[in-house]
């Protein structure tokens, strides 16, 4: 069946599909933030493709959160744990911060209320249930007018009965009228603040979500529509609008694994790549992962502030992008970002009038001299004609102006001054991809680079170059690769349960036990989705740490694995982390995990035959482009024209509608049989 992929971004929609003759067709279409449906009801409309369904990343839960505009939310704790939502953990975010501030709670004191009952840490009800005292909370709940409730008991992932029967008597009150989020159907494990915050940010997300894709799917029927899940797989829209927190990341999930879809079928023969970093820069942020054979998935995610412990690929964000600012802090070194000119003002290379554009951007963040787009501009990286496809215009004589004040105040000339604006942010970018690389025991001399975003493709061999990186993908649709990776996505399900035992002597018998109930929730929870449950692949993992240790290494579950070879998985693990193992401590299994996923055939790539090497055809000019060491004369190359087995060499730029591709001095690119754009360096490394 055909299908689309849609990625709501702040600026624009994005949609991505495969027509009738097998070809990737690309739009972008204007966000409107009020309604997004209407942009993607817009899009669909200028598509044609009138029966296809419809893979939908959604902003609606992390705008929600990000903007603190929610639902009207309460709490239903155990009697004297209601206040564990303010309270938090002790963790310093801020280590130098003299008097740290913490985000005020998504429930207001007066909303977080408590339920007499008590269950035991062995799952033991020590008080029942006091009804009668409940029926006074739920006159609270009616008079406060809130829109939902999350449910989250002491235990209640040992023995979820009065969490159930309270969303029982919710039910009969209020109908369908009150949003009622259980933490035993949400998140069944261990760690109280943990398991009450992420229960309260869906709670707090999922009137919105549903009543915003119970409204899409009304207007787009009989089409079928499913929605991008954080986790990297998709789920109905009915079961997103109830858990919407398993959403609020689809966005940076989609752009995994749409990379990592593509490396898939890249390079010679298309015989592909499956050890990746991406590497997604936008306008405010950079996006990084490192996908080791698999897209990489944690379960200590955080969003606004707030943990969300729903399993999500694991991405890592700087504040590094086109739009960040770059200024001399108090002692007059320069730093870039994460403060962005954002949407408005933008860089100055957006303003003819640079005037104008400074005294919006005082109104915003007055210490700001220039943005990392004006410093690319400057150095000839960017050309100001050429900019969406020549849609729209760069004024470089505002972008000169902006970087020169930044000059003056360092004492060096523009180029130079825009050459240190973008190593800076090339710097924080740098670090971003150690930290999930050396940091975590991976060599990225093993890994390819997929740049994609807006400036990703612009900054990516220079990335590379310090990381010895040995090779850039940069797909054929860097700008939509979101989407793609929403139009690949597989169904898939998370469950798990907390364990709480030591591994020793547990036989491949008892861990099968641990799992069981996991594999009989799945299939029954991806039967009422549609998939045929004896088709569902069924991956476990077990999370492990040893006795005493406060968090845990999550280790994957071979069916037939005992405890022994659970220990020993775990060792490594450790030894990979952390750079040491101790095989005579104890080891406790902590939580047990499972993902189902569906049957699924994405949709094939195209594939072209490769033809001479010599890329004449595609060259547009040449000019001067500053590297660090001066200017040089480069190539400049129109992406459209490109044709697999063309090839260029370095220095030299590829424009194309979405991005802009640089190719400095002894690097070499050439176009594959997807039209994937590889770069790699003359030398090696």
């Amino acid at each position: 069946m055909a299908a689309i992929g849609i990625d709501t971004g702040g600026t624009f929609t994005d949609f991505i599909w495969l027509d009738e003759a097998g070809q990737l067709r690309l739009h972008k279409e204007p966000s409107t933030p009020a309604d997004p449906s209407q942009a993607v009801l817009a899009g669909l409309a200028a598509s044609g493709a009138t029966t296809a369904s419809v893979v939908h990343g959604s902003t609606v839960a992390t705008n929600a959160l990000l903007q603190r505009c929610g639902a009207r939310t309460a709490l239903i704790a155990t009697e004297g744990f209601a206040d564990v939502l303010a309270i938090g953990r002790q963790n310093r975010p801020d280590l130098y911060a003299l008097v740290p501030q913490k985000p005020p709670p998504l429930v207001p004191d007066a909303w977080r209320l408590e339920a007499r009952e008590r269950v035991t840490a062995n799952g033991e009800v020590l008080v029942p249930l006091d009804e009668a005292a409940l029926a006074t909370v739920l006159d609270q709940l009616a008079d406060a007018g809130v829109e939902s409730v999350a449910v989250c008991l002491l235990f209640a992932f040992l023995r979820p009965e009065h969490e159930q029967r309270i969303g029982a008597l919710l039910a009969e009150r209020f109908g369908p009228a009150l949003h009622v989020s259980l933490s035993s159907d949400i998140l069944p494990e261990y760690r109280e603040f943990e398991r009450t915050a992420t229960t309260v940010i869906n709670a707090y997300v999922a009137p919105l979500m549903g009543r915003y894709l119970t409204r899409l799917a009304e207007r787009l029927a009989p089409r079928r529509l499913e929605v991008m899940q954080s986790n990297g797989g998709v789920i109905s829209a009915a079961l997103a609008g109830a858990q919407a927190a398993r959403t609020v990341l689809s966005g940076p999930a989609g752009g995994v694994v749409g990379a990592r879809f593509v490396a898939g079928a890249a390079g010679a023969s298309s015989a592909g790549y499956a050890d990746v970093i991406t590497f997604d820069m936008g306008g405010t942020s950079t996006d990084v992962a490192l996908c080791a054979g698999r897209a990489p998935t944690t379960t200590e995610g955080e969003i606004a502030g707030l943990p969300l412990r729903l399993p999500l690929i694991d991405i890592h964000t700087v504040g590094a992008g086109g739009g960040s600012l770059a200024y001399l802090d108090a002692g007059g070194a320069l730093l870039v970002g994460p403060q962005s000119a954002g949407a408005e003002p933008g860089p100055a290379a957006y303003h003819a009038d640079y005037a104008a554009w400074r005294a919006a951007l005082d109104g915003h963040f007055a210490a700001g001299q220039a943005t990392v787009t004006d410093a690319n501009l400057v150095l000839g990286r960017l050309d100001a004609r050429r900019f969406l496809g020549g849609q729209m215009a760069l004024h470089a004589g505002s972008a000169a102006r902006a970087v020169g004040a930044l000059a003056a105040a360092l004492g060096v000339s523009v180029e130079q001054a825009a050459l240190a604006v973008v190593r800076v942010a090339n710097a924080t970018m740098e670090r971003a991809i150690r930290r999930i690389s050396v940091e975590r025991g991976h060599d990225p001399r093993r890994f390819t680079l997929v740049a994609f975003g807006g400036g990703g493709p612009l900054h990516a061999c220079e990335l590379a170059a310090e990381l010895r990186i040995p090779r850039v993908l940069v797909p054929l649709t860097p700008g939509v690769l979101s989407a793609l990776g929403m139009l690949v996505a597989a169904p898939a399900r998370d469950t798990s349960r907390t364990v709480m035992a030591r591994l020793d002597g547990l036989t491949a018998g008892d861990i099968a036990a641990v799992f069981a109930p996991l594999r009989a929730q799945a299939r029954r929870e991806m039967a009422d989705e549609g998939h045929d449950p004896a088709a569902l692949a069924l991956r476990g993992a077990l999370d492990l740490r040893y006795a005493g240790q406060s968090h845990e290494l999550t280790v994957a579950a071979p069916p037939d694995a005992d405890g022994a070879a659970m220990a020993a998985a775990f060792h490594a693990a450790h030894t990979a982390r952390y750079g040491y193992a101790r095989p005579e401590a104890a080891v406790e299994l902590v939580t047990a995990r499972l993902t189902a996923t569906a049957a699924h055939t994405p949709p094939a790539l195209p594939s072209f035959p490769a033809g001479p090497p010599a890329a004449g055809e595609a060259l547009v000019g040449r000019r001067a482009v500053w590297f660090a060491g001066g200017p040089a004369e480069s190539a400049l190359y129109d992406r459209e024209q490109l044709r697999a087995g063309h090839r260029l060499a370095g220095p030299a730029v590829v424009y194309q509608y979405d991005t802009t591709t640089l190719i400095p001095p002894g690097w070499r690119a050439w176009v594959d049989e997807r039209l994937n754009l590889i770069v790699e360096p003359e030398a090696g490394l």
